[in-house]
């Protein structure tokens, strides 16, 4: 479970620019859920997600995780803390050109010093799973844009996470691409893991995948719904 009280974040903080992203978010993110984050441009989507994936830092406030409080932890901890719990979908794929699908699927899991021969096999795994084997050893840059999505999806899951965080993650990606990605959240949720998305697709958040809608505005919650 992830909980945050009273989190505020503001940017170019004592300058003539200085803006307010989050203004006192009081929320409680349930295991095992699909959790939807909506709101229009500049309400905080982004920014929250970052946070809740320990990311980025609240100006203020306190996010737990599990019972943990983590918002002071030193770097070293947060980052051990996103390979184990968090997997990361983003709006662009951000795979790395010049090398495989399957070494891209491969790179997030080299810090856990897992054995290549069986990290190679477990990238391989959900490389089939997403219908992409054939795919393995093709440069992404050879790849369509659904193609390196869901190898980015592949990515996201190679330490196993609890928690899947993305962020717009059919922006880019037609109506059947975008069905098929919720198949891939149902099958998440079926193994038990916590998926937390924003979007502005009603094809995501109206999905009955979905367990909750949370409604931001201006940095402030709007709403939770479901």
């Amino acid at each position: 479970m992830i909980e945050l009280t009273n989190v505020k974040k503001a940017f170019n903080v004592g300058t003539p620019s200085e803006c307010s992203a989050l203004n006192g978010i009081t929320l409680t993110i349930s295991d095992k859920m699909a959790t939807v984050l909506v709101g229009p441009s500049g309400s905080g989507k982004t920014t929250l997600l970052t946070i809740i994936g320990c990311m980025a830092r609240p100006s203020s406030g306190r996010v737990t995780l599990n019972g943990r409080e983590i918002t002071s932890l030193p770097e070293r901890f947060l980052t051990e803390i996103r390979r184990k719990t968090f997997g990361f979908i983003f709006q662009q794929p951000n795979l790395i050109k010049g090398i495989t699908a399957l070494e891209n699927v491969m790179l997030p899991a080299y810090p856990t010093g897992t054995e290549h021969a069986a990290l190679r096999e477990e990238a391989m795994r959900l490389l089939h799973g997403l219908h992409l084997a054939e795919k393995a050893v093709s440069k992404v840059e050879w790849l369509s844009g659904g193609e390196a999505q869901r190898v980015s999806i592949a990515r996201a899951l190679i330490n196993n996470p609890s928690a899947i965080i993305a962020d717009e993650p059919t922006a880019h990606l037609d109506t059947s691409l975008s069905r098929r990605f919720l198949e891939i959240v149902e099958r998440f949720k079926a193994e038990g893991k916590t998926i937390l998305m924003t979007s502005h697709d009603p094809l995501v958040y109206q999905s009955r995948v979905v367990d909750r809608v949370v409604r931001l505005r201006d940095g402030k919650l709007e709403e939770a719904a479901g």
